[in-house]
């Protein structure tokens, strides 16, 4: 990655984007997965999640202090052992796949989640508690975490489907995101080299506008109601997704 060629209006994208990290960590969702394409033109699909990845290790450790108390464990404890099963697919598999078929897959299984999630509220029924959705989740989770920074759909049709409460929906989800990010960043040092000092340097240059993100999501999702926070989720998953199809 060659930053010293960044201009003004490069490094003020990214401290755009890192407000948007922030805001989704707070509870916002699907603000990360529009940031995913615009970092994209800057870095290329791979190397920009290895820019992303310090930006939103640095908003888990926020969201978590804030909502770690609503966390239910009882849903992580599921999802880890297949999330890092996940994770090590989607390394080897990222070194076998350009930009343009990541962003097309990344896309559709998107789309795939979105229509789940409609299928779930038209029915006001969760999907049975069973184990094998669990590891599902887990495994396309640590995926597309590894591969694009997008597991937020993903897990966003689990909790949801768990039919969870808005801070608990958001305390779980915290503590996912925190715990396989930071085992994601040691794959993205030594294996795709993709986070380097450089980098890092950006990271800590949009870390001002991280926290704030954070903080003015907490205070919007606050006023935002139960079932307009589902339908949030939806919504904004729905738009996120159609920024990653191919133009």
């Amino acid at each position: 990655m060659i930053f010293e060629s960044l201009t003004g209006f490069d490094i003020a994208l990214v401290l755009v984007i890192g407000f948007m990290v922030g805001l989704s960590k707070a509870g916002i969702q699907g603000l990360t997965l529009l940031s995913v394409p615009l970092l994209a033109l800057l870095f290329g699909g791979k190397h920009s999640s290895g820019v992303m990845l310090p930006m939103l290790v640095m908003a888990d450790i926020f969201a978590v202090h804030h909502y770690h108390r609503h966390a239910n464990w009882q849903f992580l404890i599921k999802l880890f052992p297949s999330a890092v099963v996940g994770v090590l697919f989607g390394t080897w598999l990222g070194d076998h796949i350009n930009d343009a078929l990541f962003m097309q897959i990344m896309a559709v299984i998107i789309f795939a989640c979105v229509g789940l999630m409609l299928w779930l509220e038209h029915h006001k029924s969760a999907v049975p508690a069973y184990t094998w959705f669990a590891i599902l989740a887990g495994v396309l989770g640590g995926f597309t975490t590894m591969v694009g920074n997008l597991a937020g759909p993903v897990m966003a049709v689990y909790l949801l489907s768990m039919r969870l409460p808005k801070n608990e929906f958001i305390g779980t989800a915290a503590w996912f995101f925190l715990v396989i990010n930071i085992f994601k960043v040691p794959f993205h040092v030594f294996v795709w080299e993709t986070i380097n000092w450089q980098s890092f340097t950006l990271n800590l240059i949009a870390l001002p506008l991280i926290i704030a993100g954070v903080y003015i999501g907490i205070w919007l999702v606050k006023r935002i109601n139960e079932k307009q926070y589902r339908w949030l989720v939806i919504s904004m998953t729905l738009v996120a997704a159609a920024a990653l199809l191919p133009r």
